[in-house]
């Protein structure tokens, strides 16, 4: 089961560049910068990527930006974190990038696009790796403004679509109506991390108030039978995360995440890394982690992974490719 799991082909539409860097890469970026000294050593770094809640989590996400400081930085780690999706066998991802952070403020945010864009041609030259922008909502929606007017003209350059990411428990959607309405305008799908670490009320506001393509993570519309009612209803994809939703306490026990639950009563659900590096996971320890704890069959992979490649934002003729790859792959262990 390993060794199919290993090397089936695998797509991912829930990855944030930051928190796929490779403790290794991070190091060589803190030693850049002279900031290793309070740290110590890599595994001392190693076991900094710990955390007691969903808080100290992004806590340390934030911390982990601040080494992201000049274009060659960017560049670097994009560079390294394809290599990374290369070997899993990842055949086409979606990847968050957030270039509004305090440490590159003085840098230009297309710019900042393109050296992420040519660190995965460096490692990646198939163009099968595209990027969505993601907005911290604790900056608020006048940030989200900044972000969209300086990616609008990269489009078609390889960013598909916003994202909303930070404290979803301290701020609600509702402020960032206006910057998906515009989103939308310029071409952009639009996604939303919700009911992740708050309840189905901001699923709900991401559906009604930003009208969302997709839902990141989405566990929590277990807790309203209504709510997963119309998800079904309008089939859409939840970009499910079961390690990282462990990791940062929002499950107390893995066997508790829905996404089989969700699977059996229809809903369009797949399975990602969220920040493999910060969990201690891949999209193939994801993948086993279904197996092994929450009672999936090879089917069910099989079927998870075909509605990630249906809910994802690449052209009819990419998601064709896929999907004879994996009907190839999967008839082969008949």
């Amino acid at each position: 089961m390993d060794f199919f799991l290993n090397n089936m082909p695998k797509i991912e539409l829930h990855l944030h560049l930051e928190g796929a860097i490779p403790p290794a890469t991070l190091w060589e970026l803190m030693l850049k910068y002279g900031e290793h000294k309070h740290i110590g050593s890599l595994k001392n770094l190693e076991d900094k990527l710990r955390y007691r809640n969903f808080a100290n989590f992004i806590d340390t996400w934030i911390w982990i930006g601040n080494f992201l400081r000049e274009y060659e930085d960017y560049l670097f780690i994009a560079e390294k974190v394809a290599h990374d999706l290369m070997l899993q066998n990842i055949r086409y991802a979606e990847i968050f990038y957030s270039p509004l952070r305090d440490s590159a403020k003085h840098l230009d945010v297309a710019k900042i696009t393109e050296a992420v864009l040519a660190g995965f041609r460096k490692s990646y030259p198939n163009k099968m790796l595209q990027l969505i922008a993601d907005m911290i909502r604790d900056n608020g929606p006048e940030e989200g403004f900044t972000l969209l007017h300086e990616i609008r003209e990269m489009k078609d350059m390889g960013v598909v679509g916003i994202g909303l990411g930070g404290s979803e428990q301290n701020y609600p959607p509702d402020p960032f109506r206006e910057v998906f309405e515009k989103a939308r305008r310029f071409g952009f799908k639009t996604t939303a991390h919700a009911g992740e670490s708050a309840g189905p009320s901001s699923i709900w506001g991401a559906l009604k108030i930003l009208r969302v393509d997709r839902i990141g993570h989405g566990l929590r519309a277990m807790e309203d039978h209504k709510l997963v009612e119309y998800l079904k209803k309008i089939r859409m994809p939840l970009e499910m995360c079961p390690t990282s939703n462990l990791r940062t306490g929002t499950i107390k026990k893995i066997e508790d995440h829905p996404i089989k639950k969700f699977l059996d009563e229809g809903l369009v659900v797949f399975v990602n890394s969220d920040d493999p590096k910060m969990f201690n996971t891949s999209i193939t320890q994801e993948l086993a982690t279904l197996v092994s704890s929450l009672d999936f069959t090879l089917a069910d992979i099989e079927r998870v992974t075909r509605n990630a490649i249906q809910a994802a934002w690449c052209n009819p003729a990419t998601k064709e490719t896929l999907e004879k790859e994996l009907s190839i792959y999967f008839s082969s262990r008949n």
